[in-house]
């Protein structure tokens, strides 16, 4: 379900006195793939409550190029709240989940394989709350840009 800060803020504070896990991650998710459905899967097999901070369309450009993203924010927002695994969707237009990390200050932050867990943005935050980081392996060879690339090909 798509969502804004202030309503899921105050959902994950309800949860939290229910001593639910809360799960967080992020990304742009431009072409939801098989490996994205594995890692939202494994992700919250590790809490109660699934967020996904997803990049705005514009912070996607500035991360990716003009010519991202293929699907707009709604779009990418429509898609991956169809996905059982994912409990809530939420924007943000920072280049960096940053803020909307130290907001719902969530149990658990996740993120893809390539990442080295001290560089993950907001782990920090999370530690520092009591949280862990827990990084989940890619599945070899999916990738939007491998997709991307492909279709040009």
């Amino acid at each position: 379900m798509l969502i804004s800060v202030e309503i899921l803020k105050n959902l994950l504070i309800e949860a939290k006195s229910q001593n639910k896990k809360i799960v967080f991650t992020n990304g742009c998710f431009d072409i939801i793939h098989s490996g994205h459905v594995y890692y939202l899967n494994e992700a919250k097999k590790m809490g109660d409550i699934l967020v996904i901070g997803l990049n705005s369309d514009d912070s996607v450009r500035r991360l990716k190029g003009n010519s991202r993203p293929i699907n707009s924010q709604n779009d990418r927002a429509v898609v991956l709240s169809a996905l059982k695994s994912v409990d809530y969707v939420v924007y943000f237009e920072d280049d960096t989940p940053l803020n909307l990390i130290s907001s719902l200050l969530p149990d658990i932050l996740v993120k893809g394989g390539d990442y080295q867990i001290d560089d993950i943005v907001g782990a920090d935050v999370v530690r520092n709350n009591g949280g862990s980081i827990i990084t989940i392996s890619f599945v070899e060879g999916k990738s939007t840009t491998n997709i991307i690339n492909k279709m040009k090909n």
